[in-house]
């Protein structure tokens, strides 16, 4: 007659049915003010109202056990707790919700009512693990569902392996359960639990991501190549796990192809690629890691470099164990090889490591790298003579002498005149131009005739005119 909501009544009447145990009368009365939800899947336990029936029935439930004899109930508890994890879950679920009234009055009403999280969050509660895995398969719930429902408890409760155990039993090639377990991988990697992704990587037999997680293991935190010392163990992992993955990509080539859905799949040639990468990094661990010890290390930087960053991290790799060695020619072999697998720029390097001697102020060991890049056999004709250029930058902190040694060393005359006029010894440059061709020394002694003038250099400025 006042037109209101009689849902609230119908409700309450329904709870005061429950609360009587006249669990059909309740089911009338809730069937008027319940609604199924509108999207099955959606991330909620479904209406408040529906949770209400849930709790009350779930805080009701008479004990399983009804024996004649107390003793007897108690051996039989004893006796199930003793029993198999697996084999305690199926009987548990099966005596408790299938003998049970009031869980069988809870499904009635997550099934006709509850979302598929509420089900699956109730099978959960209960220990039916298995029940909330099929659930979730046969109702094809989006990941979120599993992520949500089943994956944060287990995990959280410390049954990810009994899940893992589950998800096997059911299929043992887990294929159906590919995208559940990406989703997992990705929210474990969101969350920075990095050890429950590595563990889940691995029941996955997802070898090329469980090595990625080994190289993060490895690489994270480090602050020197001390520390990557005791790390190495990790780089062991990480090549365990590219040969298992070798050995089942030529198992699975020799018959029907394997469908690897979900597993992350790489050419057999990257995975020897990065077979090597280990390798190498090995060496350069423990070579860095005596220099560390022994004290030779004087490079500080913010980052560690390691040969699993981009090519600018690899090239100061290189640099680093160039540099970081008793001598230049210690660490040349392993900082040739990085820059011949990588193909990187090796110039570019020597120039680096040459500026950073002219800094540590060792010339002679800027002589000691021309001689290694000359000796590597794979140097083009003015590379020694480009590092000495590339570091004249710095002339005015390099002894006169030294300089001079430097400049000596090149190969090219046309390079040392270019040297010298960069280091403003304009009567050296004088010297060098007048020993070539006519023609060509001509136009050079104009060169430096003009830069003499340019800087007020008279003598060399008269020299020149007079040779002119």
């Amino acid at each position: 007659k006042s037109g209101l909501d009689p849902g609230g009544a119908w409700h309450a009447w329904g709870m005061a049915c429950l609360k009587a145990g006249n669990l059909s009368s309740a089911r009338e009365k809730f069937n008027r003010c319940l609604k199924p939800p509108m999207d099955l899947n959606q991330l909620s336990h479904g209406s408040r109202l529906v949770q209400d029936v849930i709790q009350y029935l779930e805080s009701t439930v008479k004990p399983i056990l009804i024996a004649d004899d107390d003793y007897f109930a108690t051996l039989r508890e004893l006796e199930a707790a003793l029993r198999t994890r697996s084999l305690s879950l199926e009987m548990m679920c099966e005596g408790k919700i299938q003998h049970n009234s009031y869980y069988q009055e809870c499904l009635f009403y997550l099934h006709s009512y509850g979302t598929n999280l509420a089900i699956i969050s109730f099978y959960m509660r209960h220990d039916c693990m298995r029940e909330a895995l099929l659930h979730l398969l046969n109702k094809e719930s989006p990941s979120e569902v599993f992520i949500e429902g089943i994956f944060i408890p287990s995990y959280e409760s410390g049954k990810l392996h009994m899940l893992e155990n589950l998800l096997e039993t059911i299929d043992p090639g887990l294929e159906s359960w590919g995208v559940y377990l990406i989703a997992a991988c990705k929210y474990l990697q969101r969350k920075n639990y990095y050890h429950i992704l590595y563990e889940l990587q691995q029941f996955m037999k997802d070898h090329v991501r469980a090595a990625m997680t080994c190289i993060r293991f490895f690489t994270h935190g480090a602050k020197s190549y001390t520390e990557l010392g005791g790390k190495q163990t990790w780089l062991l992992k990480i090549k365990d796990h590219l040969k298992v993955y070798l050995q089942e990509v030529s198992r699975s080539s020799g018959r029907k192809k394997m469908a690897f859905t979900f597993r992350k799949k790489m050419s057999a040639t990257d995975v020897s690629r990065h077979i090597n990468t280990v390798d190498l990094q090995m060496e350069v661990t423990k070579f860095l890691h005596r220099c560390e010890s022994s004290g030779t290390s004087q490079m500080t930087g913010s980052s560690l470099p390691t040969l699993f960053g981009n090519n600018n991290m690899k090239m100061d790799v290189a640099c680093k164990v160039m540099l970081e060695g008793k001598n230049i020619e210690e660490g040349f072999g392993i900082a040739f090889r990085v820059l011949q697998d990588f193909q990187l720029e090796a110039t570019e390097v020597y120039s680096k490591v040459a500026k950073q001697l002219v800094k540590q102020q060792k010339y002679s060991e800027i002589r000691q790298l021309l001689k290694c890049v000359n000796e590597s056999g794979v140097a083009a004709k003015n590379d020694g003579d480009n590092i000495i250029l590339n570091c004249l930058n710095e002339f005015k902190n390099i002894p006169a002498e030294d300089l001079d040694n430097l400049i000596q060393d090149m190969d090219s005359d046309e390079n040392k005149i270019q040297a010298y006029v960069m280091c403003n010894k304009l009567r050296s440059a004088y010297l060098v131009s007048v020993r070539q061709e006519k023609t060509r020394a001509v136009q050079l002694v104009q060169h430096v005739r003009q830069l003499a003038e340019s800087s007020g250099d008279d003598v060399v400025k008269a020299i020149c005119t007079q040779w002119l």
